[in-house]
């Protein structure tokens, strides 16, 4: 190495020190400085005063600020659209949404109390492809928050009026001539983004909502504004005039619209999808993703630094000697060990990558656990619960989720039930059909059924309560017990067998008509080679003349018959009883609770200055209660009620004894949750039972 390579330099000249110091200043022009961190990005607080600057801070504005793609919209379209947008691309909430759709939608159908009836509405459905709209409305509701069905009809033609009877031969009216002799036949869900309101808010204020489809989309395919005829034939009248017209917005028939919401709020013009509140989870989950995919790029990408030249041996590198060893290292192309000979100023150093560290599954954890809680899945479901997450938490959750499902149901109910009255008002049907759907079977419901099932047993509650707990329709229900009942009359089925239906109950009479000799086997239409004589014996003739007389036994003990007493009789001892009996306390409580109910209620008006009880105020009604308690449990048992008894016992300020206190309190019996006649029927009772134990 020659010694324009290398910069060198003596201490003990000075010149030459800041000849070599000069000429390395040209290698470093191109170093900069990093770029001062600032808070705000149309703020700061440089130099606020002479030499002092304040940092200022830093928010999720400063953030987007300068990421514009990242923030979540404030504009609800935009919102709407970055909902739509996370569930094409997040694989979790595209799971979770389908999965509320299916389940949501699950086992719909429509029922109607007349069969035929039933089988006509059946196939109307099938042919609207109703399961399919009813998924497709439920996922619409999820995703995007809003849901615009435009309805299209069909004309009933002849054949389609005989198709339609054929289905249902015993219907006993006829098709009516209907004004515009259509019915519902396709429905067509619009994308929310392409919908609009007219007048916006006004709208909202007046009742009044008019909506327009925007036709840009259609229009550029044609960019000189001249649309084929061919195509504007298959279009409507309506939508045909408007594009011929250059209307770019096209107003949509309100007859024909339905527009239902997500939770919406009145001010709103449009629902906030329910993924609106954790697209900032979504956006830092697609980060996470982005930084492990940097990370595994960088994965086996090691940083080599050689550095060239010592400032302890004085010893700086020149153009020359950098231009040479790039040479070197660029040469060796192949791979393998590469042998180099150098001096003591060059040094080499590698770096050690430690991106397994960072590459791993804890770092998602919290962020899924946000999604799942906003969607109102509990993470014991998920798999994803460290500890468990608590029963009432994930209670909590599932029955978030469970509400969500039920409140979709309910907006699709009232969809499908306009829908069916078109249909039966266009049919002339008299009664209306009901959509009915199978039960969501998200948590074990089989101990609430079982109970609910023994309550109505037990007279409790009504058979009709029970059907609606299960999701049938009483008066469905009815009608079509009364058909099974009629149908196995006639015989067309078995006979029910269960624990509370014995279908043998027919047999089991004849049966014990046989044991008992009532019946004969030839009356239950049983063939026996038995004699009839042996089977029906001949009755007995009875004994003629009169009955012999029954001699009783002679009995030698005790006082022979028709003798006087010899000496006098011992007189008897009456002995007093300790305790009443039964009979004689119910008499005498009952008696003296009304003497003394009258006397005290009497007294009581009088000092309080009040004409009757309805005067008395709920505190006054349950001071005199109590006194009569205080009195009645204070009398001696069997002893005369009246005036002066009860007028001892208050002057000597007696009060109800704690042993029949803590009897009231272990019993339940309050005036305030019982009615007067039954909270003093319960005192009487529990009275008497204390007074025969």
């Amino acid at each position: 190495m020659n010694k324009e390579e290398m910069i060198t330099w003596s201490d003990d000249d000075v010149n030459s020190k800041a000849n070599a110091l000069s000429k390395f200043s040209d290698n470093i022009s191109e170093y900069v400085g990093l770029p001062k961190t600032q808070g705000t990005h149309y703020r700061n607080f440089i130099d606020i005063e002479s030499n002092r600057t304040v940092k200022p801070g830093f928010n999720p504005s400063d953030y987007y600020a300068f990421r514009p793609d990242e923030a979540v919209p404030q504009q609800q379209r935009r919102a709407i659209k970055m909902c739509m947008d996370a569930y094409d691309k997040v694989g979790i909430i595209r799971n979770i949404i389908d999965l509320m759709g299916d389940f949501g939608s699950q086992g719909i159908e429509i029922v109607h109390q007349n069969s035929s009836v039933e089988n006509f509405y059946k196939q109307w459905f099938k042919s609207v492809n109703g399961k399919e709209r009813s998924e497709r409305f439920l996922n619409n509701l999820y995703k995007a928050g809003n849901v615009i069905i435009y309805r299209s009809y069909a004309n009933m033609t002849p054949e389609l009026t005989t198709y339609m009877k054929s289905l249902s031969k015993d219907i006993r009216v006829d098709v009516p001539n209907i004004p515009d002799n259509q019915i519902p036949w396709r429905y067509n869900f619009f994308n929310p983004l392409t919908v609009k309101m007219t007048n916006g808010n006004l709208s909202l204020f007046m009742g009044a909502k008019d909506y327009t489809l925007s036709a840009n989309t259609f229009l550029d395919k044609f960019p000189n504004g001249d649309i084929p005829s061919t195509v504007l034939d298959t279009l409507p009248p309506a939508i045909k005039q408007s594009l011929q017209r250059g209307d770019r917005d096209i107003p949509l028939d309100k007859a024909r619209l339905s527009v239902f919401h997500y939770k919406k709020d009145d001010w709103l013009q449009w629902a906030n999808p329910m993924i609106y509140a954790i697209l900032d989870d979504i956006i830092m989950l697609e980060k996470m993703r982005l930084a492990d995919l940097s990370a595994l790029d960088g994965a086996i990408s090691n940083i080599r630094l050689w550095t060239l030249g010592s400032l302890e041996h004085k010893i700086l590198p020149n153009k020359a000697a950098i231009n040479k060893l790039r040479d070197i290292l660029a040469s060796n192309v192949g791979g393998g060990t590469m042998e180099l000979v150098w001096g003591p100023e060059l040094t080499f150093k590698e770096s050690n990558s430690e991106v397994y560290k960072f590459l791993g599954s804890e770092k998602y954890t919290a962020v899924l656990n946000s999604i799942y809680a906003g969607l109102g899945v509990p993470p014991t479901l998920t798999g994803m619960a460290t500890n468990g997450g608590g029963f009432t938490n994930n209670f909590i959750s599932l029955k978030t989720l469970v509400e969500r499902l039920q409140y979709g149901r309910d907006l699709l109910i009232k969809f499908w039930e306009k829908e069916i009255e078109i249909v039966r008002k266009a049919m002339g049907f008299r009664y209306p059909a009901y959509i009915q759907f199978d039960q969501m079977t998200l948590s074990d419901e089989a101990t609430e059924k079982n109970l609910l099932i023994q309550l109505a047993d037990r007279d409790i509650i009504s058979h009709e309560t029970i059907l609606e707990r299960f999701k049938e329709i009483p008066e469905i229900e009815k009608i079509r017990l009364k058909r099974e009942v009629s149908a196995r009359e006639e015989g067309k089925i078995s006979p029910k067998a269960s624990p509370y239906h014995d279908p043998k109950h027919k047999q089991n009479l004849e049966k014990i008509a046989l044991q008992n000799g009532k019946v004969t086997p030839q009356d239950v239409g049983l063939k026996t080679s038995v004699p009839k004589d042996v089977l029906i014996p001949k009755p007995q003739t009875a004994p003629s003349g009169p009955a012999a007389p029954i001699s009783k036994p002679s009995n030698n003990n005790g006082r022979p018959p028709m003798s006087n007493d010899t000496g006098p009789r011992k007189q008897r001892i009456a002995n007093p009883r300790s305790k009443p009996g039964i009979a004689e306390l119910v008499v005498w409580s009952e008696t003296s609770w009304e003497k003394l109910s009258n006397i005290l209620t009497n007294a009581y008006l009088k000092s309080n200055n009040k004409k009757n009880l309805r005067q008395l105020t709920k505190a006054e009604v349950n001071t005199l209660e109590q006194l009569k308690i205080d009195v009645l449990t204070n009398l001696p048992i069997l002893s005369d009620v009246d005036e002066q008894s009860i007028a001892q016992l208050l002057y000597q300020n007696i009060k109800t004894p704690i042993e029949f206190m803590k009897l009231l309190k272990n019993n339940n019996i309050t005036i305030e949750d019982m009615t007067i006649d039954a909270y003093r029927r319960s005192i009487l009772g529990l009275y008497i039972e204390q007074n025969l134990t």
